[in-house]
Parts: C-alpha cells; structure tokens; sequence
C-alpha cells in the first residue's frame, strides 16, 4: 500500500485537473496549499492531510482519504477525498450569487443583425 504521492499527481488521480502538467502548474502558481503552505508539484500528499486547492471550479478544501496515482472513473476519484463542510457551503453560495447576477451578452461590432433589429423592435415595443 502506498503511504505517500506526489501532489500534482494526487490532484491529477483526484480529478481536480485534467492533466498532470495543469496541475503541476496550478502547484507553480500557488493555487494549491498544503497544511497552510504553498505546495510544489512535488510536495508529497499523506492520508489526512488537508488540502486547499482553487481551479476553474472554484475554491476546495478537502481532507485526503485515499492516494492514488491511477486517474480512474469520477466515482473511485470522489473517495480520494471528502470536501469540508465550510468548503462546501462557501462553493455554494458563491454559485447562488453568480447565478443570481443578469448576464449581459457584449455587444458585437457592427450594425446589427436582422435578428438584433427584431429583438431591438421588441424590446422598444415597435413589434
């Protein structure tokens, strides 16, 4: 049994990343704390250890259960490790909140299409 893995390739097992090297490099940015520090790609992960990882997804903090240095189906991956309760709540809310803000399309450059015109028409109540 394994008692150590290197953290880029944990994160990797994990599915917090898609590959290696992305996670490799989220180590070399500082996005991935290890025990309150900064953890390089190299840093080795233990069983308990508390991780605070930040991706696309948002930010996590998980506590590691099981290593790993296969990547396998999302199912095995999520018994790698257990989100904390705070974490969770936070990821959460902050959804709600982007949810919860309008979305505004850019305008594109140019006039505007036939479709814009007839939207531009609706909107100002000349149907």
């Amino acid at each position: 049994m394994m008692t150590r893995v290197r953290i880029d390739r944990w994160l990797w097992a994990a599915r917090f990343f898609k590959t290696r090297s992305l996670a490799a490099r989220a180590c070399d940015l500082g996005r991935i704390d290890s025990g309150g520090q900064p953890a390089k790609p190299s840093r080795e992960v233990r069983v308990g250890d508390l991780l605070q990882v930040k991706n696309d997804g948002g930010g996590f903090q998980v506590e590691v259960l099981a290593l790993s240095e296969m990547r396998g189906p999302a199912a095995v991956a999520g018994t790698l490790y257990r989100e904390t309760e705070a974490s969770r709540e936070l990821r959460l809310k902050l959804a709600e909140e982007r949810k919860a803000v309008p979305h505004f399309e850019a305008w594109r450059e140019g006039k505007p299409s036939k479709r814009d015109r007839r939207e531009i028409d609706r909107f100002r109540g000349r149907v």
